[in-house]
């Protein structure tokens, strides 16, 4: 999936946080939460060369290509969202939960791509959500469409969220 898939997601799931939280969406939480949230969904994608991440971040993208890191294996695993978790485990648990679930979106909706995650790194065995001719092809109308989706849905989310507590 591209860039700006994952940035939706995670916001979307940042939208998932605040709610839980009861955090107003218009406030200094809620917009720390959203940033973290549009910066941490597509930052799984900093082992891939010349993604926006990978250049954001060009010192660790380096460090990963020089361990020769593949594409969706290590920062796309499970394993690799433990470590995160139990690095970030200090932060306020709204913080904590708002990263660790935006970054966790990317590897859920990278399983909806014809490539699969490798899940279970350093097992190599791809995981997929969907059957090969189902999956979502990066940069395809199929992933425009889904990206569209996604993006009405963040903006839906807190409607609807937010009409509730009036």
């Amino acid at each position: 999936m591209l860039q700006k898939t994952h940035s939706l997601a995670g916001l979307l799931a940042a939208e998932g946080v605040l709610a839980y939280y009861h955090q107003p969406l218009f406030s200094w939480e809620g917009a720390a939460a959203l940033t973290i949230g549009c910066l941490a969904g597509p930052l799984a994608d900093i082992d891939k060369k010349g993604s926006t991440m990978a250049k954001l971040l060009l010192p660790l993208s380096w460090i990963l290509q020089l361990a020769k890191v593949k594409h969706r294996t290590l920062t796309h695993s499970l394993l690799f969202i433990l470590a995160l978790g139990s690095l970030l485990s200090a932060l306020p648990a709204f913080f904590f939960w708002t990263f660790i679930l935006a970054y966790a979106s990317h590897t859920l909706i990278d399983m909806f791509n014809d490539q699969g995650v490798a899940l279970l790194w350093p097992w190599n065995r791809k995981f997929r959500l969907v059957p090969k001719f189902l999956a979502i092809e990066t940069g395809s109308f199929t992933e425009g469409v889904f990206r569209l989706l996604l993006g009405a849905a963040v903006v839906i989310y807190p409607v609807l969220n937010y009409a509730s507590v009036l």
